[in-house]
């Protein structure tokens, strides 16, 4: 997780107007400087991406790190649901499938602070990833972001989300399958719904998507972090990021549905 440094202003809440939601560019958020990421090549390549397609997003040996490295069985990491937000701050929670690529579209994004990969929607407590992708405990693979609504606004963050999956697939994600890589709004108050299903109406109305939009809005409820090596996992190990994110037809399939306005990272 990449936690910028911030300050508590004193303020109070105001109360705001549902807009009519407009779907802007990508392109033209004001977004911080992005990493590229290396691509594979040479005679091993074909066998690490069958394997990494094969383990799919996130899958390690078990008691192991992505990176190899062996870690105690701890359920979530050894942490609890998250819940606090600091003063001034506001909370997003969105699952697009594999949370590796949904924490990298949205850490580039001035004004959010922090975007933390976990487990959300589900009835089992502190899930490990094991369980999690297993498909028993109903949690979808999704991120919690805090971001400073002075800065950036829930609509442009909405914006990001769309452009970042295939929302005309149900109970997966590009070459990930399984109710754990559903696409998902949790909207934590009535004003997030209402702008989560505005987007969402007009997606379906001026969107050439090749199908209807089934991407659920539902009411958020406790979000697991997921272990540490998952967390930041673009940045501390992008080859096999990138190698999985390419071999899954991600970037690919974003642009046949969303063109020149497709995320990626």
């Amino acid at each position: 997780m990449t936690t910028r440094s911030m300050t508590t202003p004193t303020m109070s809440t105001p109360t705001r107007t549902t807009p009519t939601p407009t779907i802007p560019n990508p392109a033209t958020l004001n977004r911080a400087p992005t990493r590229s990421l290396p691509l594979v090549r040479g005679p091993l390549s074909a066998i690490l991406l069958a394997v990494l397609l094969v383990a799919g997003c996130g899958a390690g040996p078990a008691g192991a790190t992505a990176s190899g490295e062996t870690s105690p069985s701890r359920g979530g990491g050894g942490r609890d649901a998250i819940t606090e937000v600091p003063a001034g701050m506001a909370v997003a929670t969105f699952a697009g499938g594999c949370f590796w690529c949904v924490e990298a579209a949205f850490e580039p994004v001035k004004g959010v602070q922090s975007v933390v990969s976990g487990y959300t929607g589900g009835d089992e407590v502190n899930p490990t990833y094991e369980q999690v992708s297993s498909g028993r405990t109903g949690h979808a693979e999704s991120v919690r972001i805090i971001y400073d609504p002075k800065v950036v606004s829930y609509q442009d963050l909405l914006d990001v989300f769309w452009h970042n999956i295939d929302p005309t697939v149900k109970d997966r994600q590009f070459c990930d399958w399984g109710h754990q890589y559903r696409s998902a709004i949790f909207v934590h108050d009535e004003e997030q719904r209402k702008l989560a299903e505005a987007s969402k109406r007009h997606i379906e109305e001026t969107a050439h998507l090749p199908g209807p939009v089934v991407t659920e809005i539902v009411d958020a409820g406790p979000f697991y972090p997921a272990e540490e090596y998952h967390q930041d996992f673009y940045l501390k190990n992008p080859v096999r990021y990138h190698t999985y994110r390419t071999g899954c037809g991600r970037d690919a399939r974003l642009r046949e549905l969303w063109g020149d306005a497709a995320g990626g990272h």
